[in-house]
């Protein structure tokens, strides 16, 4: 095809002696040498694959980086050369090409023909034990035990859909898994002195190979459940009759929830954060009908930026980047729902909505906790709390799965630069990029708003609305979005990507400041290829600084975090105070410094489940059959015991994912557990299995949750100009109800409506009882209209179907035969309610002081009288409210000057 090389060759062939052949052949060689070299210093040409040679590694600088402040040699950013242009939040990494795929599984050696295989088995020493490499990571290979090798060879001689039969043996789940997720196989691979085998990409690029293929989603979801080379397990048992609770629809639950129904239980999984439905003609309604066969995967895929955020997979949702193509997250949304004893309700908090007993009593019987990471830990510095302060995951997860990002919604999500995250893992790094990447987002939707409610009603009206800071705010918000607008038009014209690296430096940038050296962070040490990554799309590393104080401003919000400037002792491998201190801008801090295990349940209800001796996880115990009976019996923590404590009349409690301490830490190891643990709830009903059952028992228990755990609007009143009822039909949720406690209410976005191209979905509102009624299973939540999602709950539809998440938070104390005062301003009056009826039940004397800032926002005066001894009214300003009762009294004032007046007499 290159007329070049072949008139040279033909010139070449043409001067032949009489060595003949060999000349020619080595003639031709010699050409392709030339020509190859002269492709390979064409910058264009030289990232052709064929081309590509293994780097050697050099684990003290694994990423490519310069120090760039001479004042502060500690920071750290990408080469300039390596910068990469983002905008917005499409998918950033597009997994490569067949080509680089090959190149991977060509690379490989093949080693499990030799039992070499260290990818998958872990690679070992002389003495059989598991080996470190130079930063201390354990190279214990795949946690599933994929068949990496065989996948890598299968793949090779051309054979994609043998390639994803043999990974879905042990990774059936495997949409859930590969390129930018997981590594613990690279790390493992036999080359451990120069670059490994990309696995995670290969096998991604199985995947994708069968997807790909006409009805190609329909042959991938063939293989999970019958799979001719899975000796274990080849097709799917019949309904055996037992139900499954599994608390969590994370990595670790979904992946339980398929082993379970391929030996023949029903799954009902439950979360708390909402989930989406899937349409029905793509489920089959529950096993109603024939679900329509996908034949393109682009009927069930969209831009990232564009698809409905369904909250199904948990972390994989909410704390996973668009480096991953979350459309994976709807295939495996999608595998399951197609199943006829599996369904999933969110909103559902467990020990809150659902307690253990609620389970027992609707006749599940078996409980498998999979509820993920627990509260995120807490930096110890000065001012910890103030106004922008948050952590990391808040953060994650209001951008991901309010639809901040997008274009279409009005989710509010306010960053401001310079923004500092501290920490140094993976969720330090994700917070770094997303907040690197949301801030252009964020000012250019702002400035369009602007200018759209300036056109009707005025630009003076906007500002005359605002305090100072929000004005000083708004005015860097306007300068910033149109910076980015310009951008925008100037790399539209030039036909190329937009440049904002330089923008959002400009303006301060966002930093990643970690108290020991970028080597010794948990990122670098467990996936620097993310590390990389993450530098290339602008961000700053800075290294040994430890958080001393954040610095607030005139209105009380950060604008600075001191840190302790400290020095790594090479001798003694210990991190040193240095007593000095620098002060790093900041307007926006997150902070990603880890989290502690999920164990709340036995927080909330002391004493039903036992914990390990740290107090952090569940005191792992194995059962054992003794005379035909299951024994629990405690044991070590490893990574074969999955039961909790808890027994009670023959049932038990098993645990999984990040609640397991062997299994905490990534996607991969939460669906190793799940793998293992899978077979020993197999096992404790095994007396059960082959038997199959009616498929009324599971129709029976899905109807009574449809029935008790969905919520559905019944009316919106208004009771003031600003103050919106929202009376919902939720049984559970109102029965579980105590004074004190609250609940998060969202519509879903399938449902949402869509006016002047913008979608009217609502963020979680966190939202107080005002009132239940259990017997007609009515609850109400009072919403105070004082944003955008606060407003949109005036829209609500009779009969439309919204989460309400809960109830959570701590019942108030309700004491017996005592005088209790009670003070509320505002909305807060509305969380008195319920509380001052309490109180009045249990024959207490209720003084309540109830604050307006006018008495027009009065609502609700007749519950506040009839649970209340007597009532102090205060306003601020307007109308008064006039007592109709000769014990209560109104005061001009606010409620603190009513209370002193009050005991002034």
């Amino acid at each position: 095809k290159d007329r070049a090389l072949g008139k040279a060759l033909a010139s070449r062939a043409a001067g032949i002696n009489e060595l003949g052949n060999l000349l020619l052949v080595k003639s031709a060689l010699e050409i392709i040498e030339e020509w190859s070299a002269n492709h390979f210093f064409k910058g264009d040409k030289k990232n052709w694959q064929s081309f590509r040679v293994p780097h050697s590694l050099d684990y003290q600088h694994l990423v490519r980086l310069e120090r760039y402040d001479s004042s502060k040699p500690e920071a750290m950013r990408a080469l300039p050369e390596d910068l990469r242009r983002r905008d917005g939040f499409k998918l950033t990494d597009d997994r490569g090409t067949l080509r680089e795929a090959l190149y991977e599984v060509n690379y490989c050696l093949i080693c499990h023909e030799r039992l070499k295989d260290s990818c998958s088995k872990g690679l070992h020493d002389a003495n059989g034990q598991t080996r470190r490499n130079p930063l201390g990571i354990l190279l214990e290979g795949c946690p599933l035990d994929e068949k990496i090798s065989e996948m890598h060879l299968l793949k090779r001689q051309g054979d994609p859909i043998a390639a994803l039969a043999l990974v879905t043996i042990d990774n059936p789940m495997c949409a859930g898994t590969g390129h930018r997720i997981c590594n613990d196989c690279m790390k493992a691979c036999i080359f451990q002195k120069q670059e490994p085998v990309n696995i995670p990409k290969a096998e991604t690029s199985v995947l994708t190979d069968v997807l790909s293929l006409p009805y190609g989603f329909e042959i991938y979801s063939l293989l999970t459940r019958w799979n001719p080379l899975n000796a274990k397990r080849s097709y799917a048992l019949p309904y055996n009759g037992k139900n499954v609770l599994v608390v969590g629809l994370g990595p670790a639950g979904y992946t339980l929830a398929h082993y379970l129904l391929n030996e023949g239980f029903g799954v009902v999984g439950i979360d708390g954060l909402k989930i989406e439905s899937l349409p029905d003609e793509l489920t089959g309604g529950n096993g109603k009908f024939v679900p329509k066969p996908i034949k393109d995967i682009s009927e069930i895929t969209k831009e990232l930026d564009e698809r409905v955020l369904s909250g199904f997979g948990g972390v994989s949702e909410y704390g996973i980047t668009v480096r991953w193509d979350k459309n994976f997250l709807t295939i495996l949304h999608l595998l399951l729902s197609r199943r006829r004893f599996f369904r999933a309700y969110g909103g559902v908090r467990f020990g809150g909505t659902l307690t253990i007993e609620d389970a027992w009593n609707y006749g599940f019987d078996h409980i498998a906790i999979a509820t993920g990471a627990g509260r995120p830990t807490f930096v110890k510095m000065k001012n910890n709390l103030i106004r922008g302060i948050r952590k990391a995951s808040d953060f994650l997860m209001a951008l991901q799965l309010t639809g901040a990002f997008k274009k279409d919604t009005f989710s509010n999500l306010q960053i401001r630069l310079p923004a500092v995250v501290i920490g140094g893992g993976l969720t330090g790094i994700d917070t770094s990029t997303e907040l690197f990447a949301y801030y252009p987002v964020q000012v250019e939707k702002i400035l369009e708003t602007y200018e759209q409610v300036a056109e009707e009603f005025g630009e003076e009206k906007i500002w005359q609305n605002l305090d100072e800071e929000e004005k000083q705010v708004l005015a860097e918000f306007l300068e910033h979005g149109k910076a980015v607008r310009a951008e925008r038009k100037r790399a539209e014209q030039a036909g190329e990507k937009p440049n904002f690296i330089k923008l959002v430096r400009g303006w301060g940038g966002v930093s990643l400041i970690y108290r020991k050296r970028l080597q010794d962070s948990p990122a670098y040490r467990l996936n620097h290829e993310e590390v990389q990554k993450a530098l290339e799309e602008g961000i700053n590393f800075v290294e040994l600084m430890d958080p001393r104080e954040a610095v607030p401003d005139e209105f009380g919000a950060v604008k600075s975090i001191i840190f302790e400037r400290q020095r790594y002792d090479q001798e003694t491998g210990k991190f040193v105070n240095t007593g000095e201190m620098v002060e790093f801008p900041a307007r926006t801090v997150c902070i990603a410094a880890g989290t502690s295990p999920n164990v709340i349940y036995e927080k909330e209800n002391p004493g039903t489940f036992k914990l390990d001796p740290s107090g952090q996880y569940f005191m792992p115990h194995k059962l054992i059959r003794d005379n035909g009976q299951w024994i629990l019996t405690p044991a070590k923590q490893d990574g074969t015991a999955f039961f909790t404590s808890y027994q009670k009349d023959g049932k038990f409690i098993s645990y999984y994912g990040d609640n397991h301490p062997i299994y905490a830490g990534n996607v991969v190891k939460a669906m190793a557990s799940a793998k293992l643990g899978y077979e020993k709830i197999v096992e404790l009903f095994s007396d059960f299995s082959g038997e199959a059952k009616s498929a009324d028992i599971f129709d029976t228990l899905t109807q009574k949750l449809d029935e008790q755990l969905r919520a559905f609007v019944v009316r919106v009143e208004r009771l003031a100009p600003a103050i919106v009822e929202v009376i919902v039909k939720a049984p559970l949720q109102a029965m579980k109800f105590r004074p004190g406690q609250f609940y998060r209410l969202q519509n879903f976005e399938s449902n949402a409506q869509l006016i002047a191209g913008k979608k009217l979905l609502m963020e979680g509102l966190a939202l107080t009882g005002a009132w239940t009624d259990p017997e007609n299973g009515l609850l109400s939540m009072i919403v105070l209209e004082m944003g955008v999602s606060s407003r949109l709950c005036s829209l609500l539809k009779p009969g439309e179907e919204v989460v309400v998440m809960g109830p959570t938070g701590t019942p108030t104390e309700i004491p017996e035969g005592e005088t209790v005062l009670l003070v509320g301003g505002g909305l807060g009056n509305a969380v008195l309610f319920s509380i001052a009826k309490a109180m009045k039940e249990k024959n207490n004397r209720v003084i309540y002081f109830a604050g307006y800032k006018n008495g027009a926002d009065l609502f609700k005066r007749e519950e506040i009288e009839n649970s209340t001894d007597q009532v102090i009214w205060a306003t601020d300003y307007g109308k008064e409210i006039i007592p109709r009762r000769p014990q209560d009294k109104h005061f001009r004032g606010n409620i603190v000057q009513a209370m002193l007046a009050y005991a002034e007499g």
